[in-house]
């Protein structure tokens, strides 16, 4: 995930773009659920499609912006699977990452709240069960997979759309409509609305989350077993 922008990139600026990036992914995901429910209330359906919709086509927006700067993680499984899979992120720069990804993704929950007159209040959406822990294990198992299948293989430059590609798809083809990422899952906990999560389920969904990543990178270890060289 790493390139020679990054590298040269001060820990402050890239822990800003951590911030800033995560903080918009979450203001996409949560402001664009609110907007759904407002547009085309009573059909579930529509609402998920124009939300998932609206995420996969900002989240490759917002890749595109930020990886020059910090490798774009918006994410600490993806963060913690670039250090599994051989990155050199010193044990301060990963803390740091986490860090200004939480704080990101609880501010741009409120930021789409602000925005949209919601008051400010924890999400009672109760997601507790098997079937979706299950769900996000799968989804975030096949984002790690698909982000360093790229970046292992020469094409890094198509991790910004398959991303976006496969969050839009994994929506729709996971129990759990595909959170994936647990500063995001923190954040979505900030807001009493479509994209919501309790903070009872939030639990469940972190520690699937978690499982997900060490899939994701055992799959990545099995099957790009060496990294190549970028062009």
């Amino acid at each position: 995930m790493n390139t020679t922008t990054v590298a040269r990139a001060p820990l402050w600026r890239r822990a800003a773009a951590e911030l800033l990036g995560t903080g918009l992914l979450v203001t996409v995901v949560v402001g664009s659920g609110i907007a759904a429910q407002r547009l085309s209330p009573g059909d579930v359906g529509l609402q998920l499609l124009e939300n998932s919709i609206a995420t996969a086509l900002g989240l490759t927006v917002l890749i595109l912006i930020f990886q020059p700067v910090s490798g774009a993680h918006l994410n600490p499984v993806v963060t913690l699977a670039d250090r599994a899979l051989g990155a050199r992120h010193r044990g301060r720069e990963i803390a740091v990452y986490l860090v200004a990804q939480i704080i990101g993704g609880i501010g741009g929950a409120l930021l789409a709240n602000l925005m949209f007159g919601v008051p400010a209040a924890l999400s009672a959406t109760d997601r507790a069960t098997p079937g979706q822990a299950l769900g996000e294990v799968v989804a975030t198992a096949g984002l790690i997979l698909t982000i360093f299948a790229l970046a292992r293989t020469g094409r890094a430059a198509l991790i910004a759309p398959a991303v976006g590609a496969y969050i839009g798809a994994a929506y729709w083809f996971t129990s759990s409509t595909s959170f994936a990422n647990p500063a995001v899952t923190i954040g979505r906990i900030f807001t009493d609305t479509f994209a919501g999560i309790a903070p009872t389920s939030a639990l469940w969904f972190l520690a699937a989350q978690l499982v997900g990543g060490a899939v994701g990178v055992g799959l990545v270890l099995l099957l790009f077993p060496n990294r190549k060289a970028q062009p």
